[in-house]
Order: structure tokens, then sequence, then C-alpha cells
């Protein structure tokens, strides 16, 4: 019998093995990469006292403090004379140190929750452009080119997630590591890039962007590898209190933008049509249930209508977070939503065409490829198919949904 249990087990252990094998030469190693992304974040949070240590030299909490002295004077300047929602909203907040994590206060949570090259760059530096703003641009970045569905990488992203949102940066080191070398992720932010680029050797410390993250009013996260049924669970934590739209693309113009967008290559999750359209289908059903559950606290926009009337829309989106419609908001808005500049992750775009280029750019035969793959998503999202290369070129593809 023993012998029997054995043999039995050396043949289980073997299948498993044959079956990861198989996956990885069938799809690439993503589950190999991130299984390492892991582990290496382990031996960072292993080693969190060492490197804090070594950071915090005294020359280096002096340069912390002064520019932590600065920062705390500009947002109390740029905050003189803001209308606090002081109930409305059902925010119950009068001054700022009521939204500030510094002084105890508890501040005003935004997520948005969608896919890449579905929009958020655009949306996302509109947000940031109201003062006292966080931009917690992709905080699980150092995920790589990845969906996370569920198992094994939902528990670590959601921790990952609460942490950032509660500005507790002590065991990010697997992430700074690599901001380090993805630089533009820290510097999306305005007030974080600003003080980066004029001290460089505190950016990166963690001490640092903790004190610097807690001094913010208004916190805002963008998420592109976190799906909808698993971000949802936040909206049930009351301490939080997070407000979270789900921004949503049509499937063809966020396949035409991946096309132009190198990292994508990386990764399956990010080519792959069936995946994206399985991923708006997953997101609609969820966004059934929450816009029933939390219907003050969660919402959907699409891109396309964002960029069909971005003053209406973004007026009505800050209304729902809780924000002013503040004057530097409309100022980004003035400036970069007439004309297209600069590379595909520029956010100077002529709103009105550029939710469409796709109808030009692909081919039909990609369209047909495309919409084979996506007519159930299409269908519960509003976007109509093209039925020939004519239609294709001239049809408006967008009409009206129900959630």
């Amino acid at each position: 019998m023993v012998y029997r249990a054995i043999c039995y087990g050396l043949i289980g252990f073997g299948s498993l093995c044959f079956v990861i094998v198989l996956y990885d030469q069938l799809y690439g190693s993503p589950v190999r990469t991130r299984i390492e992304g892991l582990v290496e974040a382990v031996k960072f949070w292993e080693k969190t006292d060492e490197i804090e240590e070594a950071e915090d030299s005294n020359s280096t909490l002096s340069e912390i403090q002064q520019v932590i002295d600065l920062q705390r004077s500009t947002i109390y300047e740029e905050m003189i004379d803001y209308q606090f929602p002081n109930g409305g909203y059902s925010i119950y907040c009068s001054k700022l140190e009521d939204l500030v994590m510094e002084s105890d206060g508890n501040p005003m949570r935004s997520i948005i929750v969608t896919t890449w090259r579905s929009g958020s760059n655009f949306l996302g530096r509109i947000l940031a452009a109201h003062p006292g703003v966080f931009y917690h641009f992709e905080p699980l970045s150092d995920f790589d080119v990845v969906q996370i569905r569920g198992p094994p990488l939902a528990g670590p992203a959601m921790t990952n997630l609460r942490a950032v949102m509660n500005c507790e940066y002590a065991n990010a080191g697997h992430h700074i590591e690599w901001v380090k070398t993805h630089p533009w992720i820290f510097q999306v932010n305005p007030p974080l890039g600003t003080q980066c680029q004029a001290h460089e050797s505190i950016c990166y410390n963690r001490r640092f962007l903790s004190e610097m993250c807690k001094l913010f009013p208004f916190q805002l996260v963008k998420l592109i590898r976190l799906r909808l049924h698993i971000v949802q669970e936040l909206l049930a934590d009351k301490k939080l209190a997070v407000r979270l739209l789900l921004l949503v693309r049509d499937p063809r113009g966020t396949l035409q933008s991946r096309k132009h967008t190198p990292f994508c290559q990386r990764g399956r999750d990010c080519v792959d049509a069936g995946l994206l359209c399985a991923d708006l289908v997953s997101d609609y059903n969820a966004a059934v249930e929450l816009q029933n559950k939390y219907p003050s606290t969660f919402r959907v926009l699409r891109y396309e209508d964002l960029c069909a009337e971005p003053y209406k829309q973004v007026e009505e989106l800050f209304q729902f977070y809780g924000l002013n419609f503040h004057p530097n908001v409309k100022k980004f808005l003035d400036t970069h939503t007439k004309t297209d500049t600069g590379n595909e992750f520029s956010s100077y775009r002529n709103s009105k065409t550029a939710p469409f280029h796709w109808r030009q750019d692909l081919d039909f035969e990609e369209v047909e490829e495309i919409q084979h793959h996506c007519l159930v998503a299409m269908k519960h999202w509003g976007y109509v198919p093209a039925l020939n290369v004519s239609h294709q070129r001239e049809f408006n593809p967008v009409t009206d949904y129900t959630i």
C-alpha cells in the first residue's frame, strides 16, 4: 500500500509538472514571470528594516522634512477658499484637516478601473489637474503585462492596493524598484513629479513617499490590471470610503491603440481580443450588481461619451467624486481637447475624433476578427458592429446601453 501511494504521488506530481510545462510552451511564460516577480517582492519585503535604515541618514531625513514642509504649505495655499462638500454628495468634511491623513483625517478616495489603452491616461490627467490630488498612477505596474482576474495574484494585488490607498510605502520596495526603471509612473503625478525632479535623491525613499502622500486631501488611483469583480470589495470598506468608476472603451478602438503600444507585445492579455472582451463581459456583469448595490459610490463612463462631451461628462464626474469643477480642470480641458499632439501616450487630443481612429486604421478583416470575439461585449456596452468596408468608414459605432 505504501509503495502504491508513493507511486500515485509521483504520477500526480509528474502530471502537474507536465501541465505547467505545456502551458508555458503554449502561452509563453506569464505564470513563471508573475511567480518570479512575487518571489522578488517577498525578498524586498524581508529586507525592509535593512533598507529603511540605509535610506534614513540624517541628511536624507533633513531633506525629506524640508520638502514635506514646502509641499504642505503649497497645498494649503492651493486650497484656500476651496468649497468643501460639508455634507454634499454624502461627504462630511468642512476643512482641509478633515481630509489629510497627516492630521488623522480621511481623504476622499477616487478609483478608475479600466484596461490598457482605454482612455485612462486622458481621464487620469483631467482629474489630476485638480489641486490637492495625489495621483497613484498604475500602482500595480510591477505585475507587468497581465490582467489579474483571481488567485494567485488577486491577494497580493489587493494587499498592495490597500497599502497604497493608506499611503503605506514601507513594504513597497518591489514596486519602487520597478519605478526606478519606469520613472514616468511617478512623473505623471504632478506634485510628486515636481519634487522628484528637484530632489532625485529622496524620490524613491519610502519614508518620503509615505509622508508626501499623507499631505493630500484627494487620493486618485488608476488601475488597468485588476478586474472589477475583485476591486469591488473596496466599496464595502466604509473607512476607505472609495468612489469607483469603471471606464469602458470600444474593443476595436482599444485593440487598434494597442497595436502601436510596444509593451503590449510582451503579454497575451494585451493582444488577445477574446481575453479583452471576456473581461468586458465580466466587468459588465459586475457593474450591473454594483450599480444596484452602491448607486452613490459606483458609476460607469464610456470613453466615447467622455470625448463627445468632455466638459459635461467631467463636471458630472467631479460631482460624483465630490470634487469642485476647479478652474484648473477647465483650463486643462481647454488646452487638451482640441488638437492631437505628441505620441500615443499624450493627453493632447482632438476629443471628437480620438475614439474613432480605428475606423481608418484597421482593415475590415481585422475589425471582423475582433467583432467575432466581441459581439456579446459590444452588445452589452452599446457598440455597433461594422458590416463592410464602406460602412466601417462612415457609420457611428456608438449607441445607447443600459446597466
